[in-house]
């Protein structure tokens, strides 16, 4: 992987390790539901300054066809490189294409039942404020006794993503959902120009759709990743900017 931009090394504090047998009660550890993208990696960033929670590994949904993050088109050899940046192990859901609602929610018990048997209290999620989102997977996690946790809950999405600019966080538009944004936002730095551009009806954190992300740098990571930028696609209206 080549650079594609000016990238900063990050530093951040030695993680608690996961893969330790001996559970202290005082602590919750928790499961961090992974998209490779912003959001998820700034509730990793929040998460991180607790000192009362253990993060064990960041779960992730893998379209097995193509080799990529669901939805966020990230290949998967940028989403191990970062979780080696985050220092921590993925969790990957292997997902069938096409894949039913009911393949699905299948293959998340599963990984719900190996999050109980290695004594996970928690399962993070990085929404910011699609209540109908937040309700399914409340509702999906009640059987299971894992807690859910939504760490960037109801944060003004404007102040959010200027923040995470300011602090250090480092993306690019990997996917544009041509329906809400102009097809030449892909592959555009999520930066304050970025958002400067945005049409008024658009979120600023792209919590409708809009848009989704791939983190290369940040206070999450131990170093930044050094991405280059591929072909641009469009599929079925949705446009895919590849970084490898």
């Amino acid at each position: 992987m080549s650079q594609t931009g000016p990238h900063l090394a990050m530093k951040m504090p030695s993680p608690r390790s996961s893969m330790s047998r001996v559970y202290d009660p005082n602590m919750k550890r928790v499961l961090l539901s992974w998209s490779s993208g912003k959001d998820s990696a700034w509730a990793l960033h929040l998460l991180r300054q607790d000192p009362a929670i253990e993060l064990v590994g960041l779960l992730t949904t893998l379209n097995t066809e193509f080799q990529r993050v669901a939805m966020h088109g990230t290949r998967r050899s940028v989403l191990e490189a970062q979780g080696n940046a985050a220092q921590l192990p993925l969790w990957i859901v292997p997902l069938p294409w096409p894949c039913s609602n009911e393949v699905y929610e299948q293959r998340m018990a599963e990984v719900c039942n190996r999050a109980v048997a290695e004594h996970v209290d928690a399962i993070a999620f990085g929404d910011l404020f699609l209540a109908d989102v937040r309700a399914y997977r409340e509702k999906q996690l009640k059987p299971t006794g894992l807690e859910p946790l939504f760490p960037l809950w109801d944060i003004p999405t404007g102040e959010l993503a200027r923040t995470m600019i300011a602090d250090g966080l480092r993306a690019n538009l990997a996917c544009v959902d041509t329906n809400q944004l102009p097809a030449s936002f892909a592959g555009r730095e999520f930066d304050e120009a970025f958002l400067d551009d945005l049409p008024p009806e658009a979120d600023p954190c792209g919590e409708r759709g809009e848009f989704h992300t791939c983190v290369y740098a940040g206070p999450m990571f131990t170093a930044p990743l050094h991405l280059e930028a591929g072909e641009v696609v469009n599929r079925d209206g949705f446009v895919f900017a590849d970084f490898q």
